[in-house]
């Protein structure tokens, strides 16, 4: 894509029935214009059709000029993103993860309401580690083989998580302190975490190549037993998945659930201190 190119342009086609906005674009030469003699069968088309049907021609305006065509993807898709459904676009355009979802302005969504998000994330307990390590000595961890490790080196600092135990339930609420490091690089008060009466000491396996477990270190805000541990029943819909990490961004009954039984407020852990 050459970027000193500012022969871009983002267009919009009229209804002239109702001056209704139907379709976005970008392009440069004549490309506002092919629409007109488009074959194909989609919705667009369609309108353009009755429009003639009636012995009139769609308005078509040039919104935006001298563009790179970066800026014109840009601002095409903030235009389709404004309209929405409805438009008669295809597709949703470049940089359609950069925008809100539609149909969610009622709700608090992580990463555009707040910086950072809300994860479930399994426990994993078994011979490498231990809730009880985990609760006490303030971190979560995933290895063995870098599949399991790759989702806990994606968390961010600030972002809140769930700890779920298989076979138990939700334990903890916690905060991201600091981004994943390798076993041997994790230190409470700069003394390595071996240097601690654990549990499950087996978390040390593999420490010196790629299968290392990676921690995150975690401020606890509310953690129980695992004896104590939320129950969770996914029939009442409550999640729980095998996967190390998910987003709870849109379990709704979830969120509810924890916030009742940990008495927190996500909305208000997830504002930036």
């Amino acid at each position: 894509m050459n970027n000193s190119n500012t022969e871009y342009y983002v267009y919009v086609y009229i209804d002239p029935r109702n001056f209704e906005e139907f379709y976005y674009g970008k392009g440069k030469g004549n490309r506002k214009e092919s629409h007109l003699t488009d074959k194909s069968d989609s919705e667009k088309t369609k309108r353009i059709k009755a429009i003639k049907k009636e012995g009139l021609d769609p308005i078509i305006k040039v919104i935006a000029k001298d563009l790179t065509e970066r800026e014109a993807f840009l601002i095409e898709k903030t235009l389709i993103w404004k309209l929405g459904k409805t438009l008669t676009n295809q597709s949703s355009g470049h940089f359609a993860e950069k925008f809100r979802p539609h149909d969610t302005l009622h709700l608090d969504l992580v990463h555009f309401d707040f910086k950072n998000g809300l994860y479930y994330v399994n426990v994993g307990e078994g011979e490498h580690r231990c809730w009880e390590d985990c609760k006490k000595y303030g971190f979560l961890s995933a290895g063995q083989d870098k599949k399991w490790s790759d989702p806990m080196r994606t968390f961010e600092e600030g972002d809140i998580v769930a700890a779920y135990l298989k076979g138990y339930g939700y334990v903890g609420i916690g905060r991201i302190k600091e981004k994943a490091v390798r076993v041997n690089d994790f230190k409470i008060s700069d003394k390595p975490l071996n240097q601690y009466d654990l549990k499950v000491p087996n978390i040390y396996d593999n420490c010196d190549n790629e299968k290392s477990d990676y921690l995150v270190k975690i401020e606890w805000i509310k953690t129980v037993d695992k004896e104590h541990a939320k129950k969770a029943k996914r029939k009442d819909g409550i999640y729980s998945t095998t996967h190390i990490k998910a987003s709870l961004q849109n379990q709704l009954v979830t969120i509810e659930y924890l916030e009742k039984e940990f008495d927190v407020k996500f909305s208000e852990l997830m504002i930036e201190e």
